[in-house]
């Protein structure tokens, strides 16, 4: 008998009614006394992960069957808090009240009994057991009582003050910043206590908010001796005798096309036209040569899993020697790099495609500024027939990808500008031209056809997946668009999707539906399986172009180079697969964490910027309305702040949830998302990164 949690569960909710002893279930499922110690420890660990439950008297049952959920707790200032379910498609979060969070934290996992619904739809409950302690440390205020210390988290969500004794200040001033571990985690009679690791400084530096939105995440900003050495060994090394192995694309015209400020190239481009089409060469850096799996770097990679670019920086994945220099396409020298050969007829229809292990030369470094400048102009340049045939290839690949069901959000994204004193100068909505359409839709064709190529050849790959929404939020998303005579079906697919997008472009609802509709979609994740793209309308797709800054990227690169040539063995999948799985949930976690860094550095700076504008007025559009007020970003600068329902004093303001709207019971005045307002900065709480706004009448 083959034991594995599956299995387990299954034979479980087929013929155990109630929460038994060890023993007993042992002997309820028949498990043969040789296993009985592997079955034992297999319900441990079980239990540990929430997937069973331990009541008194040392029996074991599901949680589903008991009323119980379990999940990660997001906290409240106020000290209450939501647990949001594991896996459980459409359930509600589960409200959990300040008395009942059984000395919890913010993010730590945790099961809750469900006892009551507040109101339809809203369940509550209390927390019955902590599984995992997600918080080890944190960055706060330090404030000096007598001896000792407490320290105020910096995030509000962690409600919890952190007690730390004296001898454990490490030399911290009262009003600094200051990175924590806490020791002991509370307690109904005792709170956390903790020790100083870091003193980061005064609050009203800048710099010091930075770091601690670092220290904050637990992200490793340097690299160790080790790795430093290890990167610059391997970096130095000649690439020689690998070349005779690889096709050689030197002579080929190959250049990059990136930011102002980028420095790790990894992609480069190549073109040639036929009488039938074109012939796309994207050749990436070939990072899998240097980066050797099991190696010091690999780890290191793996752990970090993505590069972090936030407003005025980067934090590699890799070391600058790798990154910056030994990987990055450098114009006029010679670089390792995987390539996808692609054909396309002339109507960018896909003929045929093939993979190689390759060097090339790229002959030049190009801006997208620069591109986009030499498209409009038409100017004298010896790459601009290139370019031009390269942007008639693209913007053919991206007529066809929207006929297909890819989905064409317009939301803008904010760009933030600094100083050579580290000052915020200016912030604007990021820019998208025609160049940045080039690259996309080349590197989105490469992706598409490495993930087919591996599919068709039965090879396990890590794949970028995307979801089909939950008809639930379908249904939420038809009730606010209905007032605009806008609906989607049900089941919905992603042509529906930019059929909807394309139906409002132009109209006044542009911007709310586009915003609405995003936030109905999943999150794009990595994954062993293979579900496709719902967003791109793609049935196969990977990321294959980014392995300097992508760790899913690298491993992709080391699949394909390993089963090039040959076929990839069952026994050989079984053990892939189980990799990829490993891949997949460290890169969705590190990926989400990265999202939520650029988030908060961008606040702050945002933050930071407003700061000598408290008392002026800007006009904005309302983004978010929630019962505490709403967001509005503001047109002339592009940032955004929170209007609190308590600032406007003319009337009780209801919120209606379905239609995002607050509006007044006496006057009828409403503020919807989408809404035009007139509002004042009337303060800015750099510790909380926040711009409180009032709005004019």
């Amino acid at each position: 008998m083959k034991l594995t949690e599956k299995k387990i569960l299954s034979m479980m909710k087929k013929k155990v009614a109630r929460p038994m002893k060890v023993a007993e279930l042992s002997r309820q499922l028949g498990v043969p006394e040789t296993q009985k110690r592997e079955f034992r420890s297999l319900i441990k660990e079980m239990t540990g992960e929430g997937t069973l439950i331990k009541i008194r008297g040392g029996r074991y049952g599901l949680p589903d069957e008991m009323n119980l959920v379990t999940g990660k707790l997001q906290g409240h200032p106020n000290g209450f808090g939501f647990v949001v379910p594991d896996n459980q498609q459409g359930q509600d979060d589960i409200y959990v009240n300040r008395r009942h969070m059984n000395e919890a934290m913010h993010k730590d996992y945790v099961v809750v009994r469900v006892e009551s619904e507040r109101e339809p739809g809203k369940p509550q409950g209390r927390v019955i057991r902590i599984l995992q302690r997600n918080t080890t440390h944190i960055v706060g205020t330090y404030e000096t009582f007598g001896r000792d210390g407490w320290v105020i988290p910096t995030e509000s969500k962690y409600f919890h003050d952190v007690f730390v004794p004296g001898k454990n200040r490490k030399g911290a001033k009262n009003g600094q910043i200051v990175h924590v571990e806490i020791e002991t985690f509370p307690t109904r009679h005792k709170p956390p206590i903790g020790k100083v690791m870091e003193v980061l400084g005064s609050s009203n530096d800048p710099n010091v908010e930075i770091q601690s939105i670092f220290r904050k995440h637990g992200v490793r900003q340097s690299f160790s001796p080790e790795l430093l050495n290890e990167a610059r060994d391997i970096g130095a090394t000649d690439p020689a005798e690998s070349l005779k192995e690889r096709k050689d694309f030197t002579k080929l015209l190959t250049f990059t096309i990136d930011g102002e400020r980028a420095k790790d190239f990894d992609d480069a481009v190549s073109l040639e036209r036929f009488e039938e089409g074109y012939r796309l060469g994207v050749h990436i850096a070939d990072v899998s040569h240097f980066v050797r799996e099991n190696s010091l770097l690999d780890q290191e990679a793996f752990e970090r899993a993505t590069s972090i670019y936030y407003a005025d920086g980067v934090i590699p994945m890799l070391p600058v020697s790798l990154s910056n220099e030994a990987c990055s396409l450098k114009p006029n020298e010679p670089r390792l790099t995987v390539s996808a050969i692609m054909d396309f007829d002339s109507n960018a229809n896909f003929l045929a495609g093939t993979l190689h292990s390759s060097v090339i030369k790229s002959q030049r470094r190009f801006t997208y500024n620069e591109v986009h400048q030499l498209l409009e102009e038409k100017g004298d340049d010896p790459f601009l027939q290139t370019l031009a045939d390269m942007h008639q290839l693209s913007q053919l690949l991206r007529k066809k990808r929207f006929q297909h069901g890819s989905v064409d959000f317009q939301v803008p994204e904010s760009e933030i500008h600094m100083d050579s004193a580290g000052q915020v100068k200016h912030i604007s909505v990021s820019e998208h031209n025609s160049a940045h359409e080039l690259i996309e839709e080349f590197m989105l064709a490469a992706n598409q056809f490495v993930a087919l190529n591996l599919h068709e050849r039965s090879i396990p790959s890590i794949h970028r997946i995307h979801e089909a929404p939950d008809p639930d939020r379908i249904i939420g998303f038809n009730e606010f668009v209905d007032s605009f005579k806008l609906r989607l079906p049900s089941p919905v697919r992603s042509n529906d999707l930019q059929n909807l997008v394309q139906k409002v472009k132009g109209r006044t609802e542009e911007r709310v539906v586009n915003t609405l509709l995003l936030r109905t979609m999943k999150k794009a994740r990595y994954s062993e399986a293979d579900p496709g793209h719902f967003c791109l309308g793609f049935p196969h797709y990977a990321h294959f172009t980014s392995p300097i800054r992508r760790y899913p990227d690298l491993i992709l690169h080391r699949i394909i180079k390993k089963y090039m040539k040959r076929k990839c063995p069952q026994k050989e999948k079984k053990a892939l697969l189980s990799k990829l799985a490993e891949v997949s949930e460290q890169s969705t976690h590190m990926e989400i964490k990265a999202m939520s860094i650029e988030r908060e550095v961008t606040d702050l700076r945002g933050a930071q910027f407003m700061v000598d504008k408290i008392g002026k007025t800007f006009h904005g559009v309302i983004t978010g309305v929630t019962g505490f007020g709403f967001f509005v970003e503001l047109q002339e600068v592009f940032v955004e702040g929170l209007v609190r329902v308590s600032s406007i004093t003319d009337d009780y303001y209801l919120f209606i949830e379905t239609e995002h709207r607050l509006i007044g019971q006496r006057r009828h005045r409403s503020f919807q998302i989408g809404d035009k307002v007139n509002v004042r900065v009337s303060d800015v709480d750099l510790g909380q990164k926040r711009i409180n706004l009032v709005v004019l009448a």
